[in-house]
């Protein structure tokens, strides 16, 4: 439906018809018809009057949104299209605003969607009703109760993979603000034969294949169990899995829906054990042993089982082993005890299965019922559902069909009387006669069932209570003689001859005339599932057992409460719980929702007419519009119909103002309706016939159409009118816009005009200003240039001549000096000898030396051996001198620099300069190691309690301890080991535990390889024939390579007296084993980053992409 859509009435836009009350012909193939049509358009729920049909689609659908319950809340239940939240809702509405208990019945055959469809009527309440903390625990723990009994309640059949094997009725308890407190849970006839055995095609109850594939492996331990499906005897293998379920998932919703619901982890413990007690009582198998006095008894083949068994419950062996053995009858004061022989025993337990699991399930029942139970003895309204067994008719019906064909009869007879007291009670209160209608009342059928003198579970409890041989044939005999007459019972070894002949009636089997159809059957099993008898003596086993919960089950087996009166029957039971349930029903407002299965493959789109039209028939969904028809078909407040059709006379149209019953009386007399077809009650109009009403939708839609038509001839005549005085309008702005625009323009264009002549003439003003004051500026700095001219040509002048004097002054004093010498060596050439000039000259280097180490004093560097200051070189003759000097100035500071060292210092020192001697320029990770200091003992083993294993076990100085990664020699893989170097030995231990993997003496070491990128590879050859090189050489990774491989050369050369070869390439041979394998560093891009990665190619080379 699109948005803008609205939508009042469930006639609105019908696909088919929403009501089969409205069905017009009405037959069966006109019923299954409208079904097909409307499930063809995925419209799966129909009417019938107050009645939802749904069609199971086996598909999931977009019509249970929150959307989809807002738009149903507080709506009339006719106002929209047929849905199960507009029953839901109307039900809920009735029981907060009128103070009216309601009940939900949801029947039809198993695979119909019952279950389904509680679960969304119990959400859609949950979603409506109040919040809170309080409100929503509450909710959620109404809703969480259904996972915990599917589980243990339901099964994969041929026809449902989620069948319910039981039926379940809900009281949920409201308050009077419509907020839920709690609820009750009744269970009826649980299916516990399909504990031991399961059809063909079929599995056991979901809760045996949840626990074993969704339990934990600690948890199978605990309950002895294992992960295996055809381990186990109860467990039908050939439909173990379901498509689309998973059984894991299911155990872990289970587990968190028993944690909501209330369970303590005990009782889920408990529940979970007793459920692996009866799937290991499968596994009990008998072999039979012949006694002295010629009687068979049974043994138990294998006793493990049974011994795991006991374990579990807290059973002594002994005691359940004899009551698997024997059987003990008390009468009065006497006891008896009989052997069993293998049948017996096999009978024992397959009863003490079915019973075991059956009052685990009651007991589970019960536990909720005590956790969801209103907590406050306030007044409550109730809101019953009840989920139970639709009609059964299978090729072969035994007991349980018979049992559940009675409820359904049971069901149709109060759905019958309490559809007729609702139409009654309609009619008297809207003051129209009541006419009686003709219906099948089954009455006659139920009472051939219940009746306590001659019926059918009447005669079935005194035949299992009669003393002698009683057997399936004997109660056939005896229904034969009692019932024989009745027109509903049929059988072929009756008194009434008219059956005597019929091949389709076998003579084990009696046939039963419902009011949904003829049901065969088989006699066979009657007697034994209506007596449903456990052995006493399984009963006191299962009391003595240690378990709490085993103990709570089987209170009959105290031996101080022994009852010697005979249990009541499965029969009698169900009747008392049937008749127990009719009369709770009949106390509250019935609600139905009749589901039905459109196909056998539960698959989606399939519409099986004949499958549906079986369906259609046993449910009685055409009686039922027979009866909803039967006086008048349709019925609808005035307001609303008033409200629907007014449009189809002119005094109702479009507004009347007077009472809505005289417009809707003004409104048929001009339509001319028959007076017979109409009745007027207290505030609903009745009609009878559904084809008045289809005229009335007729006369409706063409009227809508005529309407339509004028509504859209005055909107167009609106709208071009509109649009006309909109351009009208639009005009008139535009054109005084544009004058205002025309005005603006021409006022621009004069003003700029002004500007342009102002600013000429003040730019002319401006420029005659200017040349005045640039003349007079001119002829100041005119003067101003002459008298600097002047005062410069002075200054010239006697620049000059004081130039000229000073020269002349000079020049005298020069000749003055040279005529002073001149006149000293004459005087003194007499006293010079003939090497005065070496001397002179020897003296000038020596001034000159003096004058040069005098400098040096003061422009001496710093005694930082790094600094490569030095003063700059005065006299090129002292080139030589200066670097000498310079280079004994550097070792002289050197030392004294060396002097501060300790002995520590100095070995770290020898170190990094052994370091240096090796790697440099050969290794390029050598450059980032320079500033790195050697420490050597990374890991603290002295000082970590975890190496205190490898601590005592090294009784040397460690030389080096760090972590490296060891390479696997078979694929290249890393292993992180300790390397341990002392001064006699190489050591690798495992990190984790600190055990030394390998001890390497230095003299065996031969070589060190490795590349010369930056990685941290390297190889440690052994020698040849040492015990260290059973497997081979060593290939190593460590973030301390050159640390590791300085020390371990300087120890060797220590030890051995020998330099350690290092053998720096990227490509060397290392020896594996056997075989010699070449080691080639590559140049590549890591996935990992910037770690290298190694990679065994084949037998006979082993990459390392390096970055």
């Amino acid at each position: 439906m699109a948005k803008m859509e609205v939508k009042t009435s469930l006639l609105d836009n019908m696909i088919g018809v929403g009501d089969m009350v409205l069905l017009e012909p009405l037959s069966e193939d006109s019923f299954i018809n409208n079904l097909k049509k409307r499930f063809d358009h995925s419209e799966i729920y129909t009417y019938i009057g107050s009645v939802v049909v749904s069609i199971n689609p086996y598909r999931s659908l977009p019509i249970y949104s929150p959307e989809k319950v807002e738009e149903y809340r507080n709506r009339n239940f006719y106002e929209l299209s047929p849905h199960i939240f507009a029953l839901s809702d109307e039900a809920y509405r009735s029981l907060r605003d009128q103070d009216k208990d309601q009940c939900i019945l949801i029947t039809g055959e198993s695979g119909a969607g019952k279950t389904e469809a509680s679960k969304l009527v119990m959400s859609y309440v949950a979603a409506v009703c109040g919040k809170g903390a309080e409100v929503n625990q509450v909710k959620e723990q109404l809703l969480q109760s259904n996972p915990v009994l599917e589980a243990f309640g339901n099964a994969k059949t041929v026809r449902n993979d989620n069948s319910s094997r039981f039926g379940k009725y809900m009281d949920i308890e409201f308050d009077f603000k419509g907020d839920p407190l709690g609820g009750v849970i009744s269970n009826y006839l649980l299916e516990k034969s399909r504990v031991v055995k399961q059809p063909r095609g079929e599995r056991n109850f979901h809760i045996f294949y949840q626990i074993l594939s969704g339990a934990s492996d600690d948890l199978l331990n605990k309950l002895k169990l294992e992960r295996d499906f055809s381990r186990y005897n109860y467990l039908s293998l050939d439909s173990a899995r379901v498509n689309g379920v998973d059984d894991a998932v299911n155990f872990r919703t289970v587990r968190n829906a028993m944690q909501i619901v209330g369970f303590m982890d005990h009782e889920t413990q408990s529940i979970l054990e007793v459920v692996a007690a009866v799937l290991k009582l499968g596994n009990i198998e008998f072999k039979p042993e012949s006694r002295v006095n010629g009687l068979d008894e049974s043994k138990i083949k294998d006793k493990n089982e049974l011994k795991e068994i006991c374990e579990l419950t807290g059973i002594d062996q002994s005691v359940l082993e004899r009551a698997f053995s024997f059987r003990t009858v008390e009468a009065k004061q006497e006891k008896v005890s009989t052997t069993l022989n293998v049948a017996q025993a096999y009978y024992a337990r397959d009863a003490l299965a079915k019973n075991l699991y059956s009052r685990l399930f009651s007991w589970l029942v019960t536990r909720i019922n005590e956790s969801i139970k209103a907590q406050t003895k306030v007044r409550k309204k109730v809101m019953g559902v009840l989920d139970i067994y639709g009609f059964e008719i299978f090729e072969d019906n035994s007991f349980e069909q018979f049992i559940i064909n009675y409820c359904n009869e049971k069901l149709q007879q109060i759905f019958i009387e309490l559809t007729l007291k609702e139409e009654q009670e309609e009619y008297i209160r809207e003051d129209i006669e009541w006419t009686h209608i003709e219906y099948f009342n089954n009455a006659i059928i139920c009472d051939l069932i219940e009746n306590n003198q001659t019926g059918i579970l009447a005669m079935l409890d005194e035949e299992c209570l009669r003393p002698g041989t009683v057997t399936d044939d004997t109660f056939l005999e005896k229904l034969n003689q009692i019932c024989a007459t009745h027109q509903h019972f049929e059988s072929r070894m009756s008194k009434c001859s008219r059956f005597l002949n019929d091949t389709s009636l076998p003579h084990s089997c009696f046939r039963i005339q419902h009011y949904a159809g003829k049901v065969m059957y088989q006699v066979e099993g009657f007697v034994d599932k209506n007596n449903d008898l456990l052995y006493r003596d399984l009963s006191q086993a299962m009391w003595k057992a240690n378990h709490s919960l085993i103990k709570a089950l089987f209170p009959e087996g105290n031996p101080a409460k022994i009852n010697l009166k005979r249990p009541p029957t499965a029969g009698s039971q169900f009747k008392a719980s049937v008749a127990t349930l009719m009369k709770n029903l009949q106390t509250k407002n019935p609600n139905y929702i009749r589901c039905i299965k459109p196909n056998d493959k539960k698959a989606a789109h399939i519409f099986n007419e004949a499958l549906v039209c079986h369906q259609v028939r046993y449910l009685g969904l055409l009686e039922n519009v027979r009866v909803r028809r039967a006086g008048y078909a349709f019925r609808q407040p005035y307001e609303l119909c008033l409200e629907r059709y007014k449009m189809l006379c002119k005094q109702t149209w479009p507004h009347w103002r007077g009472p809505a019953r005289a417009g809707v009386e003004v409104l048929f007399n001009e339509l001319e309706i028959p007076e017979e077809e109409y009745s007027f009650g207290r505030s609903k109009i009745f009609i009878r016939n559904p084809r008045t009403l289809f005229k009335l939708e007729d006369l409706r839609k063409q009227r809508l159409e005529d309407l339509a038509t004028l509504i859209q001839k005055i909107y167009r005549g609106w709208k071009c009118r509109t649009r006309f005085l909109l351009m009208k309008r639009s005009q008139i702005v535009i054109a005084s816009w544009y004058r205002r625009y025309a005005q603006q323009k021409k006022y621009q264009r004069i003003k700029s005009s002004a500007i342009v002549v102002q600013s000429y003439i003040r730019g002319w003003k401006a420029r005659k200003l200017l040349r005045e004051l640039k003349h007079q500026k001119r002829c100041k700095e005119a003067a101003t240039t002459i008298a600097a001219y002047w005062h410069g040509t002075q200054a010239r002048r006697e620049l000059k001549r004081l130039k000229d004097e000073a020269r002349r002054k000079h020049a005298v004093a020069v000749i003055w000096a040279y005529w002073l010498g001149l006149k000293v060596r004459r005087e003194y050439r007499k006293f010079f000898r003939a090497n005065a000039g070496r001397k002179i000259y020897e003296f000038t280097l020596q001034k000159i030396m003096q004058k040069y180490f005098l400098e040096m004093k003061n422009k001496m560097p710093s005694l930082s051996p790094i600094d490569k200051n030095w003063p700059a070189r005065p006299y090129l003759f002292l080139d030589s001198t200066h670097k000498e000097l310079k280079r004994i100035f550097h070792l002289w500071r050197c030392k004294k620099y060396r002097d501060q060292f300790t002995d520590q210092q100095k070995l770290i020192y020898e170190e990094k300069l052994e370091a240096s001697e090796l790697f440099k320029d050969k290794k390029a990770l050598y450059p980032a190691s320079v500033g790195q200091p050697f420490q050597g003992a990374y890991l603290e083993i002295s000082k970590n309690p975890k190496y205190k294993r490898l601590k005592d076990a090294v009784e040397e100085k460690i030389i080096i301890a760090e972590v490296v990664n060891k390479i696997n020699r078979a694929n290249g893989k890393c292993a992180s080991r300790i390397f341990l170097l002392t001064k006699n030995n190489v050591l690798l231990a495992d990190q984790k535990s600190g055990h030394i993997k390998s001890e390497v003496p230095l003299g065996d070491v031969t070589k060190v390889s490795m590349s010369s990128q930056s990685d941290g590879f390297f190889a440690v050859h052994l020698k040849e024939g040492s015990g260290a090189a059973g497997k081979g050489d060593f290939l190593f990774s460590s973030d301390h390579l050159i640390e590791m491989a300085t020390k371990l050369y300087r120890t060797t050369l220590s030890q051995t007296k020998q330099k350690l070869n290092i053998e720096i390439s990227d490509e060397f041979l290392v020896q594996f084993r056997q075989d010699k394998v070449c080691v080639k560093f590559i140049q590549g891009n890591q996935k990992n980053g910037n770690i290298p990665t190694c990679k065994r190619k084949n037998n006979r080379l082993l990459e390392v992409a390096v970055p």
